[in-house]
């Protein structure tokens, strides 16, 4: 492929293939490490909720640092920070010392530094693969990332069955060194310094963002989709525990799903929707599967190919969009813009972290699990009605 002749993409698209791999293993890692310490549905939300809370509230700053200084060594001091963090849980979880608080605290400061990492990647690519490469270049990120999809829930599946939580998380602590690693020997374009306060960028970026209906709508549909899938996230693992088998049948489902996000991946590769964003849309379907499945107790084969129609949704869906975002966001505001895509997508999480473990407890994980799936339709209806998404062309 055309793309992998440029060096500096290499380097990038190494150091997130095998950051995202260690990446994979902590959903499943960190449900299962609190299940092990006595923790309940509502411990498990709350425990991922530290994670995501943080990340989202350091989004927007990290945003306006990365459009106003080098977006790699932004990327660069996220990985140190979060190879330190997470070697530090592995240890205490593997000494058997670990307590709900430290796991807590320590995930926390582990998505905080990936509030800085997602924009400054995001607007990175464009600076180093021509636009006319953005979709070759997203969509062979997404295939290698779904390949972490798969292989980081199996592994982590395995370890934790074998040796526990804490291992699976000492294999994400060495993913982002190498990363790290790999990401400093990148050369990039220097960028122009910003002259304006930091409050000032951060109120332009705003005001970008705001002005492209395009970009809120679909902002707004996601923030919706992502309270809803954490039903699945949150409640998925303890159902596993009580019907499926426990950690090692809940690997084989997210890996299913990882598998559908290779197949998603390849052909984002290839894809070339005249209306991107309506594709991306329709593409959100497909995640009410794995929920409606799950809430009407079927086997663990059955979940698993709902659970890969989904991720094949995910990610044609998110590769069409960020590429959409890349070429249609000027590029001096692209962090920015891109912080508020994952701050409004992110914060609906942690949100539904809280939630969904005292719904499931109120009302019964059956019932919780099958709102979930009809209102994710109900918003993929609503996000293909808006004029502004169906009407813009590549």
């Amino acid at each position: 492929m055309e793309v992998l002749r440029l060096r500096e993409f290499r380097l990038l698209f190494i150091a997130q293939a095998v950051s995202g791999l260690g990446d994979r293993t902590v959903p499943i890692a960190l449900a299962f490490a609190v299940l092990e310490l006595g923790g309940s549905a509502t411990a498990v939300g709350l425990v991922l909720t530290a994670r995501m809370l943080p990340l989202t509230l350091t989004l927007l700053i990290g945003g306006v640092v990365a459009d106003r200084i080098s977006r790699r060594t932004v990327m660069v001091a996220a990985d140190i920070a979060r190879t330190l963090t997470q070697a530090l849980l592995a240890a205490l979880l593997i000494a058997g010392v670990a307590e709900l608080w430290t796991v807590a605290l320590l995930v926390g400061l582990t998505g905080a530094a990936g509030g800085f990492s997602y924009p400054a990647a995001t607007g990175l690519l464009p600076a180093i693969v021509p636009a006319e490469q953005l979709q070759e270049a997203n969509g062979l990120r997404a295939t290698v990332l779904s390949a972490g999809e798969i292989a980081g829930p199996a592994v982590a599946g395995v370890l934790i069955a074998v040796v526990g939580p804490g291992w699976a998380l000492a294999v994400d602590a060495a993913s982002f060194g190498v990363s790290a690693a790999l990401l400093a020997l990148m050369r990039v374009p220097p960028v122009e310094r910003a002259t304006t306060s930091f409050l000032v960028d951060l109120r332009e970026g705003w005001d970008v963002f705001r002005s492209l209906t395009w970009v809120w709508s679909f902002v707004l549909a996601a923030a919706v989709g992502n309270l809803l899938w954490s039903a699945w996230a949150v409640l998925g693992p303890v159902l596993a525990e009580r019907e499926l088998g426990g950690a090692a049948a809940w690997g084989v489902v997210l890996s299913a799903l990882g598998a559908g996000t290779v197949l998603g991946g390849l052909i984002a590769l290839r894809a070339r929707p005249g209306r991107p964003l309506l594709l991306g849309a329709a593409s959100f379907a497909l995640f009410a599967l794995p929920p409606a499945l799950l809430a009407a107790g079927l086997p663990t084969g059955v979940i698993a190919a709902g659970a890969f129609c989904a991720g094949l949704g995910m990610m044609l869906g998110n590769t069409v969009w960020e590429s959409t975002l890349q070429r249609h966001v000027p590029a001096a505001s692209l962090s920015r813009v891109s912080a508020y895509d994952w701050f409004g997508a992110l914060a609906s999480s942690v949100l539904g972290m809280i939630i969904w473990g005292p719904i499931a407890e109120w009302i019964g994980f059956s019932a919780a699990l099958w709102i979930s799936a009809g209102a994710m339709l109900l918003t993929t209806l609503a996000l293909i009605s808006t004029p502004a998404v169906r009407q813009l062309r590549a």
